[in-house]
């Protein structure tokens, strides 16, 4: 894949855009029960809530220069998930939020591509700080955000009533701020 395409890269993995063409492995992963089983209400997605999510995301990038992006594996061109920075409900602070297909779990991807994009968006987004909210029972989440330098600030409760951890990083200034 043309590395013209990705936002950014790491040694596995390439991360561009949503396009219109992922759609069916997008919701391959947002209709997985396991793998939305801590995500937002933990209820997975049909084809008409990701065609939204969709949407959104792409209003995002014409409106914040980011959003949702597709986790391409490198070997093959495998879209194995999704990560981004979104801002819910008009939140202030960035979210970095990710997902991926059940087949791809315990291969260390989160562990690579969060680092990656708190990267991208203090380097290509000028963003200074980044939350991640977790399942409080997600305790494999919670030691990705820690291995990637985020700090647990807290819980805070969802609309449905649910509590969720929060995770935060100031992310340093480069030499050539």
């Amino acid at each position: 894949m043309p590395m013209k395409d990705a936002r950014f890269q790491t040694s596995r993995l390439l991360v561009r855009d949503w396009r219109r063409d992922d759609l069916p492995a997008i919701l391959a992963i947002y209709a997985d029960r396991d793998a939305m089983r801590y995500v937002g209400d933990g209820r997975p997605l049909d084809a008409a809530g990701v065609e939204t999510w969709f949407e959104v995301t792409t209003r995002n990038y014409a409106e914040r220069g980011y959003g949702m992006f597709a986790v391409i594996e490198r070997s093959d061109a495998t879209l194995v998930g999704c990560c981004g920075l979104v801002h819910p409900d008009g939140q202030r602070d960035a979210e970095v939020k990710y997902a991926f297909g059940s087949s791809h779990w315990g291969r260390g991807i989160a562990s690579e591509v969060v680092p990656a994009i708190l990267r991208h968006a203090r380097d290509a987004h000028g963003l200074r700080r980044v939350i991640a909210t977790s399942d409080e029972a997600h305790a494999a989440s919670h030691r990705v955000l820690e291995k990637s330098g985020m700090i647990r600030e807290g819980s805070r409760p969802e609309a449905d009533g649910r509590m969720t951890l929060v995770h935060a990083i100031e992310l340093e200034r480069t030499d050539t701020d």
